[in-house]
C-alpha cells in the first residue's frame, strides 16, 4: 500500500519566545521488506537561525532547529510518501517464558535492535508493582512469550476505555492504569511495563494509523492522528513483533512506523526548550491518504 502523509503541528505563544531549541522526529522510517520512505520533507516557520539533520541512537532521522530571535508561533509541517508492505502471519516459534532468559543470554549485540535495551526501567517507565501483579495474573505455564504478549494486549483492550480527556502526554502510567482510561500512549506504556515485569523485552513505537470512516460517511480532512503501539521481543527465532493494544490487533499494513524507543521520551515528535512565560495554544492535524 502506498500512502501520502501530511502532518501539521502548530504552537501559538501568549508571549513571544525569545529563543528556542527543538528536535523533530517526524519522517517515517525505511524498514527492510516492510516500509520504504519514497520521499519526505519537514518544514518549519518561521525560518530557524540554525538547522541541521542527524540520526539518533535508534536510527531515527531527526531535525534540530534553533531560534535566537523572538517569535510568536512555531509551525511544523511534514509531508511524505511511504510504501508499506503488510507482514505475513507466521507460526509461533517463541519460547515459553522460562526459556527466554537463555535466549537473551545468547544475544550479545548492544546495537539499536538489541532486546537488552528494552528489559529494565526507562526514563518514563519505572517498576510498578500493581501493573506487575496485573501481568502475572495472565500467566499460565503452557503459554509462549508471544501468547503472553497477545493475552496482555487483549486484556488491556478489554479493561481500558479510550478517553482522550482522561490523561495528558505527561500522565504517569500508574495513574492511567488506576483510571483504566486514556489514549494509545497510556495503553502502550502500561503494556510495556507489564511485559518488562515478566522479563519480556518491550518497547514503544510511534507512527501513524490509517483511519477508515463509518459506512456512508466521508473521511474528514485532518481527522487522523499520530498513534502508538508496542513491540515485543519473542526470542531469537521470532525476533520482534508489534501489537496494538488500543485496537487489539497485530500491527499490519495500516500502521506506518516513525520511530522506535524505550518509551515516549525516546520518540516524541517534538521536544525542546524555549525562553518565554505564560501559556500557549497547540493545534495538530494528520492526514493518511491511501494512494493505491
Amino acid at each position: 500500500m502506498l500512502y501520502d502523509l501530511s502532518l501539521h503541528i502548530g504552537y501559538l505563544y501568549d508571549v513571544p519566545a525569545s529563543g528556542a531549541h527543538h528536535i523533530l522526529r517526524l519522517l517515517p522510517l525505511s524498514l527492510p521488506e516492510r516500509q520504504r520512505l519514497v520521499a519526505g520533507s519537514v518544514t518549519v516557520t518561521p525560518k530557524p537561525d540554525e538547522r541541521s539533520n542527524f540520526t539518533d541512537f535508534f536510527q531515527h532521522p531527526a531535525t534540530y532547529v534553533m531560534y535566537r530571535s523572538p517569535h510568536e508561533k512555531f509551525d511544523i509541517r511534514m509531508q511524505a510518501r511511504v510504501s508499506v508492505q503488510a507482514q505475513p502471519l507466521t507460526a509461533d516459534f517463541s519460547p515459553i517464558l522460562a526459556k527466554l532468559p537463555e535466549e537473551l543470554a545468547d544475544y550479545w549485540s548492544l546495537g539499536p535492535e538489541s532486546p537488552h535495551h528494552f528489559l529494565g526501567t526507562s526514563p518514563r517507565l519505572g517498576a510498578e508493582p500493581l501493573i506487575a501483579d496485573y501481568a502475572r495474573a495472565t500467566l499460565k505455564p503452557s503459554l509462549t512469550v508471544r501468547q503472553i504478549a497477545e493475552t496482555i494486549c487483549t486484556r488491556i483492550y478489554d479493561d481500558f476505555k479510550y478517553d482522550p480527556e482522561a490523561t495528558t502526554v505527561d500522565t504517569p502510567p500508574l495513574e492511567a492504569f488506576l483510571l483504566k482510561r486514556g489514549v494509545c500512549q497510556d495503553f502502550a506504556h502500561v503494556m510495556i511495563i507489564a511485559l518488562r515485569s515478566l522479563g519480556i523485552p518491550a518497547g514503544y513505537v510511534s507512527g501513524f494509523l490509517r483511519t477508515i470512516p463509518p459506512p456512508g460517511k466521508e473521511r474528514l480532512e485532518g481527522a487522523d492522528a499520530m498513534h502508538a503501539w508496542v513491540r515485543v521481543w519473542c526470542g531469537e527465532t521470532v525476533g520482534w513483533i508489534e501489537l496494538d493494544p488500543t485496537n487489539n490487533i497485530t500491527v499490519g499494513g495500516d500502521h506506518i512506523v516513525t520511530s522506535y524507543g524505550r518509551d515516549y521520551s525516546d520518540v516524541a515528535p517534538v521536544i525542546g526548550v524555549l525562553k518565554s512565560y505564560g501559556s500557549h495554544q497547540t493545534a495538530q492535524a494528520v492526514d493518511v491518504i491511501p494512494v493505491k
